[in-house]
Formats: structure tokens, sequence, C-alpha cells
């Protein structure tokens, strides 16, 4: 799909030679992904304390418990 961006050419550029991409569309596809990733990631983060758990589970005991018992 092309899409037409009007996008500072000095920011192009120095995004361009920071991330050592050799063309706009590579800048801009990176800078995309980048964005979708730190996006995805907060999301995640967003969830560290929501989810309840059980501080006496012993996984050592359910591992022991799982190979004891026939596939």
């Amino acid at each position: 799909m092309a899409t037409n961006l009007a996008i500072d050419d000095t920011l192009i550029e120095e995004a361009r030679r920071v991330g050592g991409e050799t063309t706009k569309k590579a800048v801009v596809t990176q800078a995309l992904k980048e964005y979708i990733q730190r996006r995805q990631q907060a999301k995640l983060l967003a969830l560290f304390g929501t989810v309840a758990y059980d501080a006496d589970y012993d996984y050592k005991a359910q591992r022991k418990q799982d190979r004891a018992s026939p596939r």
C-alpha cells in the first residue's frame, strides 16, 4: 500500500544514520516496529501486580507429581 507522508527530512536522515539503515523506507519500517514493540511491552508491564498467585505454591512438588503420573 503506497502512502505519502510529510516527515521532517532532518529527522529521517538522523534516524537513518543512527539506526544504520540505508533507505527512508527502512527507517520508517524500523521505527514502526519499535513503536509497536514498546506499546506491547507497556501493556505487559501494566499487568504486573494484577495477577493473583499462591505464594505457597510448590512448583517442584508439582513436577514430581507430573513425572509420577502415567502418560
